[in-house]
């Protein structure tokens, strides 16, 4: 196992204890409100805090980017750990057990290692470049859909950025007559990592931040899939706009929300 896959184990199952064991004492918690529809909790924090106590135990050098914390700046600039102690905190507050910790490694922009981990499942995903990905130890490979006509496609509300409703409303109409049914699960690292997985065919989201899709999208390539930006280019890390599932998928996805597209969204 890659070194630093080790260590982002261990502190996502750390994390993860933390976060199951608050979730069975809920007077505990408490959230508040960081920005428009988006919440954080004295979880998100504390499980950050530990994660970031374990990596910088055995690499104190490196940088972190947080969720929470923002970019500490390490004096090695070059790897940086990409973490999401809590993704799907709008569930964790509400009790809806679908949440997951995400742990990124990225060495000169690329993604090396990656972890999402369901404490709630006990599900642990895993991938580091070039090895595959994993479950639980046991190998992963997306599904061999050919395109998206019986296909369940993930996907999640533009929540953060109101504006883009209308385009997502139609994107999700156009998208609905050709494949057999969404889900909307609320945490962006374990729709990835379904896709992974198989149990979805493709995901699309609108503005997430690195720290939702850093691991997953590792996940989804180790597992013979592809992620892009909603034009099928490559600058989903600056958009946020996120397309993943098995190539002929992707193919599929991106020619039917062309036309859709607003020019804000085609970046």
């Amino acid at each position: 196992m890659h070194p630093m896959l080790t260590i982002a184990v261990r502190a996502a199952r750390k994390a993860g204890n933390l976060i199951t064991k608050n979730y069975e004492t809920p007077d505990a918690v408490e959230a508040t409100q960081k920005g428009s529809n988006d919440f954080v909790t004295n979880v998100d924090r504390d499980a950050e805090r530990l994660i970031i106590e374990i990596i910088r135990k055995s690499y104190p050098k490196h940088t972190i980017i947080g969720e929470e914390c923002g970019e500490l700046v390490g004096e090695d600039q070059d790897v940086q750990w990409v973490i999401d102690p809590l993704d799907g905190t709008a569930n964790f507050i509400k009790r809806f057990p679908h949440f997951s910790v995400s742990i990124a490694v990225r060495i000169k922009g690329r993604t090396e290692v990656a972890v999402v981990y369901d404490p709630m499942r006990n599900e642990l995903f895993t991938a580091t470049r070039g090895q595959g990905a994993q479950l639980n130890g046991y190998r992963l490979r997306g599904t061999n859909a050919k395109d998206l006509d019986g296909t369940i496609l993930a996907t999640g509300f533009p929540f953060k950025v109101k504006q883009h409703a209308p385009a997502y409303i139609n994107l999700v109409g156009k998208l609905f007559t050709q494949c057999a049914d969404f889900r909307r699960t609320g945490s962006a690292a374990l729709d990835l990592a379904y896709v992974a997985a198989g149990r979805v065919d493709g995901f699309f989201e609108i503005g997430l931040k690195p720290w939702d899709f850093a691991a997953g999208e590792l996940l989804v390539r180790e597992s013979g899939g592809l992620v892009t930006d909603f034009v099928g280019g490559h600058n989903h890390f600056n958009s946020g706009n996120v397309v993943a599932g098995n190539p002929r998928v992707v193919k599929s996805l991106l020619s039917t929300m062309r036309e859709e597209l607003s020019e804000a969204l085609k970046r």
